[in-house]
């Protein structure tokens, strides 16, 4: 496939994929922002005057970087792997898999159309945050480049989970017993060093928590961990390894040969 048609097959793909988000908002787009909506009612507006500031800052202030966070990992697996199993279940994906076009273009094309989906998400639920917190940004180029990895990262583990789904019902095992507790023990709504020790030790190993922890700096400029730079040098790493990881599955055929 040469230049053009390169860019042209991946316009293709991406654009499908953000039409078919966007076309879907009140289910794809809507929820975060209603969930946002809650958790600062909740934990915020009720709560956080009890409990006060962590780490420096108030708490309604602290919470906000794992709630976008939340939101923009949620979002970029969920769009990839239902999209994904989609396109296997109706059979449409054999139409790309005929096609000219190399696999790499088709795990990119997926990629990307999360990354949308989950930036969109992201800056939604950051207006929201300023309603309820009025933080002020300390780095606001580092968060962005933050949101398009954490984005990416995801998005390349739905597209995983995709492959290897067998049905609609193993779309959300991933999500539920792995993912959202990763999340929430990552320290979305809590600060890692107040936790009793043997679950601080949980909370460290867990490469979520540096996920969230690095946007915390770029949002507020407050951090437990001792490198930024560490933690952006691990999640390009694990990018780089879903991305090789799924493209193997696919020169394989795992999952789309029957």
């Amino acid at each position: 496939m040469k230049g053009p048609q390169f860019w042209i097959a991946l316009y293709g793909i991406v654009r499908k994929e953000i039409v078919r988000f966007l076309d879907g908002w009140p289910q794809t787009l809507l929820p975060s922002a209603i969930t946002t909506v809650l958790y600062f009612l909740v934990f915020g507006e009720v709560m956080g005057p009890k409990i006060g500031a962590m780490q420096g800052v108030p708490y309604t202030v602290f919470i906000t970087p794992g709630l976008v966070m939340l939101a923009v990992i949620t979002n970029a697996y969920s769009n990839v792997v239902s999209s994904f199993y989609s396109a296997r279940f109706n059979r449409s994906i054999e139409e790309m898999l005929v096609s000219p076009m190399p696999n790499p273009l088709i795990i990119s094309g997926y990629m990307i159309g999360g990354v949308a989906r989950a930036f969109i998400v992201g800056v939604v639920v950051i207006f929201i945050s300023l309603w309820f917190s009025g933080f002020h940004m300390r780095h606001w180029f580092l968060a962005l480049i933050l949101i398009v990895l954490c984005s990416m990262l995801f998005s390349l583990a739905g597209f995983m989970n995709g492959i290897f789904a067998r049905k609609f019902d193993d779309l959300v095992i991933v999500p539920t017993f792995i993912l959202t507790p990763l999340i929430y023990l990552g320290g979305v709504f809590f600060n890692v060093a107040d936790l009793p020790r043997n679950w601080q030790f949980v909370a460290y190993i867990n490469p979520v928590h540096y996920l969230i922890d690095a946007f915390r700096y770029a949002l507020l400029g407050v951090s437990a961990s001792e490198s930024i730079t560490v933690a952006l040098i691990g999640i390009i790493l694990f990018i780089v390894g879903l991305f090789t990881a799924n493209l193997i599955l696919m020169n394989r055929g795992v999952g789309l040969k029957t």
